[in-house]
C-alpha cells in the first residue's frame, strides 16, 4: 500500500471505532445493549443483516471460488436471495410476533428452561467456531495488503472489534454495519467498471475466460450442493440467534418482514456485481490460479484502483467482515448473561451490563484462538462450508419449526438437534477415519439440511397420530405478547428507544458524510479514474445530507417525548 492508502485506512478505522463507541451511554440497559431499544428502523436492521451475513465470506471465501470457478460463485450466493424471501415472508414476522428479544428466551418460554439451557450451551460452542471463522478473513485481507504476518493481523483487528462491541452493544453493531455497507457499495461502483476497462472490455473478458467459467454448477458445487445450501441458508438466516436480533429489535411484524425482504432484494443484485472483480482478475492474472488465491479480491483492487481508494476498500473489507464477528459476540454475551448465568444468579441491571461487557471480551478472546487455527483445519473455504453443513440446520431448525407447530416438544426439538449434530460429525470425521471414504461437499450439505427435517417430520407425524399437542402456552398467537415468565431485560419507555434511533441515524449520517469527503479527496488526488471517484463521493455526500435532514425532523418528536416522560 502507498502512504496515502495507509493514511486513509487509519482515518476510516478511527471513524468506525469512534462510531461504535458513541453508544456507550445508550447501551446502559440490557434492552439497549442486546436489542437497541426494541424499535430499530427496519432499513437499518435490514442493512445490518445484509452486512452481517454478506461479509462473512464475500472477499475471501466467495472471492476465492469466483476466481477459481467463475459464475458458480454467483449461483451459490443466489440461494441466499431465495432464502431471504422465505425468511421475510414467514420466519421474521413470526419471530417478532412472539414478543421475545432473544431466541433463548423463546426456547425457555416455548420448550422449557432445561431445553433452553442446553441449547444455549450448544449455541455458545458453535458460535465460538463461527466467530473464529469470521475473524480469519479479516486477518487474511490485512496480510495480503500489508505483508504483516497473519497472526498479528488477526489479533490486532480482533482486539478493535471486541473493544467497540463490548462498549456499544447492538447499536454499535448496527451503525458500523451501515457505514461498511456505504463504503463497500461505493467501492464496487468504482471497481467493476475500471476492472472491465483494465481487462479490455466485456467481450475480451468473456473470450479470454477459462472453459466452463460461466457454468452455474461444476463437479464440486453441483445441484445437490445448491439445494442443500438454499435450505441451510433459509434456516440459518431465519434461526441464527444473532440474525433473529434483527427481527425482534424492530417495532412490528410488518417491519420484520421488510428486514427479510430488503435482505433478499440486496442479494438479488449483490452476487452478480460483487463477484465480477475476482472473475475478471482470473483473466488479468491467470498465473495466480497456481498459488493461494484467497486474496484475489484485494489483488484486483490493488491492480486497478487509484491510491487512497485501496486503503478505503481495505478498511471497508476489514470492518465489513468484522460485522459478522461483532454480531456473534454481542449475542454470545447476551446468551451467557441472560440465559446461562441468570439461571443460577440474580444480578442487578447495572451489574448485568458489566457482566455482559466482560462476556463479550471473553468470547472474543476464545474466537481469536479459533481464528489462529483455521489454516491448520484445512483453510477458510473448508471450515466455513463444513461448519455450515454440520451445524446450520441441526442447531436452528427445531426452534423455528416449533413456532409453526404446536406438536413439537422440548424433547423432540433437542433430540433433533443433538442427533443431527452427532450424525453429521460422525460422517464428517469418523467415516473417513474408519472406511477411508468421504462424502462430497454437496452430499454433506444436503444431508446436513435434510436430516433434522426428517427427524422433526417423524416426531410431527407421531404426535399428530397420538393427538398429542404441546400447545404454545407462553404466547398469545398474533398479539406479540409473552404471557408466561418475565422478560430478562429491564423495560424502557418507547421514547428512550426513539431517542436512540435519532442518535443512531445521526451517527450514520455523520460517518457517511466523513466517508464521502474522504472519497472526494481521493478522487481529487487520483492520477486515474478521478472524475468517477469524485462523482461517487458526491452522491454519497448527498445521501448523508438527506439523512441529517431526516434526523433533525425526527429529533423534535423524540425530545418532546422525553419531556412528556
Amino acid at each position: 500500500m502507498t502512504g496515502l492508502d495507509t493514511g486513509v485506512l487509519l482515518v476510516f478505522s478511527a471513524v468506525v471505532v469512534l462510531a461504535g463507541t458513541m453508544f456507550a451511554r445508550t447501551a446502559s440497559s440490557m434492552t439497549s445493549f442486546f436489542a437497541a431499544g426494541g424499535a430499530v428502523p427496519w432499513w437499518i436492521s435490514g442493512l445490518s443483516l445484509f452486512m452481517s451475513f454478506f461479509s462473512v465470506g464475500t472477499f475471501v471465501v466467495w472471492g476465492s471460488i469466483a476466481y477459481g470457478s467463475g459464475l458458480v460463485a454467483v449461483a451459490i450466493q443466489m440461494t441466499m436471495c431465495a432464502a431471504g424471501v422465505i425468511v421475510g415472508v414467514w420466519f421474521a414476522p413470526r419471530w417478532n410476533a412472539t414478543g421475545v428479544l432473544t431466541v433463548a428466551q423463546y426456547i425457555s418460554e416455548r420448550l422449557g428452561k432445561r431445553v433452553q439451557y442446553w441449547y444455549s450451551v450448544l449455541f455458545l460452542l458453535v458460535s465460538l467456531f463461527t466467530a473464529g471463522a469470521f475473524l480469519y478473513p479479516i486477518g487474511k485481507i490485512v496480510e495480503v495488503a500489508t505483508g504483516i504476518p497473519l497472526q498479528w493481523c488477526i489479533l490486532a483487528i480482533g482486539g478493535l472489534v471486541i473493544a467497540y462491541t463490548a462498549v456499544g452493544g447492538l447499536w454499535a453493531v448496527l451503525v458500523t454495519d451501515v457505514l461498511q455497507f456505504v463504503v463497500l457499495s461505493a467501492a464496487v461502483v468504482i471497481l467493476v467498471p475500471v476492472s472491465l476497462q483494465t481487462v479490455g472490455g466485456w467481450e475480451t473478458f468473456v473470450s479470454r475466460a477459462p472453459a466452463g467459467f460461466f457454468a452455474v454448477t461444476n463437479a464440486e458445487y453441483g445441484a445437490a450442493f445448491l439445494i442443500g445450501f438454499c435450505i441451510y441458508n433459509a434456516v440459518f438466516i431465519g434461526g441464527n440467534w444473532a440474525y433473529v436480533q434483527r427481527y425482534t429489535s424492530v417495532g412490528s411484524p410488518r417491519d420484520a418482514r421488510r428486514v427479510g425482504l430488503l435482505f433478499a432484494l440486496l442479494y438479488l443484485v449483490a452476487p452478480i456485481v460483487w463477484m465480477l472483480p475476482p472473475m475478471i482478475y482470473r483473466v488479468i492474472a491467470p498465473e495466480a490460479a497456481t498459488v493461494d488465491h484467497e486474496g484475489a479480491y484485494l489483488l484486483i483492487a490493488r491492480e486497478v484502483l487509484p491510491a487512497g481508494l485501496v486503503g478505503l476498500v481495505i478498511g471497508g473489507m476489514v470492518f465489513a467482515t468484522a460485522s459478522s464477528v461483532n454480531s456473534t459476540l454481542n449475542i454470545c454475551a447476551g446468551v451467557f448473561t441472560n440465559d446461562i448465568l441468570a439461571t443460577g444468579t440474580r444480578l442487578a441491571s447495572g451489574r448485568k451490563i458489566a457482566v455482559a461487557r466482560g462476556a463479550t471480551i471473553v468470547a472474543g478472546v476464545l474466537a481469536l484462538s479459533v481464528a489462529l487455527l483455521v489454516e491448520s483445519m484445512g483453510g477458510i473455504v473448508s471450515v466455513v462450508l463444513g461448519l455450515a453443513a454440520i451445524t446450520g440446520a441441526a442447531m436452528y431448525l427445531p426452534p423455528v419449526w416449533s413456532m409453526f407447530s404446536r406438536y413439537q416438544t422440548g424433547f423432540s426439538s433437542l433430540f433433533a438437534t443433538v442427533a443431527s449434530l452427532a450424525v453429521n460429525l460422525a460422517v464428517k470425521f469418523a467415516l473417513p477415519a474408519v472406511s477411508g471414504n468421504t462424502l462430497s461437499l454437496g452430499s454433506e450439505m444436503l444431508m446436513g439440511a435434510c436430516l433434522p427435517i426428517g427427524i422433526l417430520c417423524a416426531f410431527e407425524c407421531h404426535y399428530r397420530a397420538r393427538a398429542h399437542s404441546a400447545g404454545v402456552p407462553a404466547f398469545r398467537r398474533g398479539t406479540g405478547t409473552a404471557i408466561a415468565g418475565s422478560l430478562p431485560y429491564d423495560a424502557r419507555p418507547r421514547t428512550s428507544a426513539a431517542r436512540a434511533n435519532v442518535r443512531g441515524i445521526g451517527v450514520i449520517a455523520w460517518g457517511t458524510l466523513i466517508t464521502a469527503l474522504l472519497i472526494v479527496l481521493i478522487g481529487v488526488a487520483a492520477e486515474r479514474h478521478g472524475p468517477l471517484v469524485i462523482l461517487v463521493g458526491c452522491c454519497i455526500a448527498a445521501a448523508a445530507l438527506a439523512l441529517l435532514v431526516a434526523c433533525r425532523r425526527l429529533s423534535a418528536p423524540a425530545a418532546s417525548g422525553d419531556m412528556d416522560a
